[in-house]
């Protein structure tokens, strides 16, 4: 898995009824844009060191330069 910086990280849930969990990339700790990551939970606003399992998605969105 490779992410940047503002990606979407999904972890779906792991059983009937739980809903998917989402975050924001905030930072990228392993190199050339592996894990893990320094994610914003969508639900909660925490901010965590994040290592994605099997479970987990990125979703990839244009990143204006600056």
């Amino acid at each position: 898995m490779q992410a940047a910086i503002g990606d979407r990280i999904v972890v779906k849930g792991h059983h009937i009824g739980q809903p998917d969990r989402d975050c924001e990339v905030v930072a990228v700790r392993g190199p050339e844009g592996g894990p893990p990551y320094v994610v914003r939970w969508g639900d909660t606003g925490h901010e965590t060191l994040f290592f994605p399992g099997s479970d987990a998605s990125v979703q990839h969105f244009e990143h204006a330069a600056t």
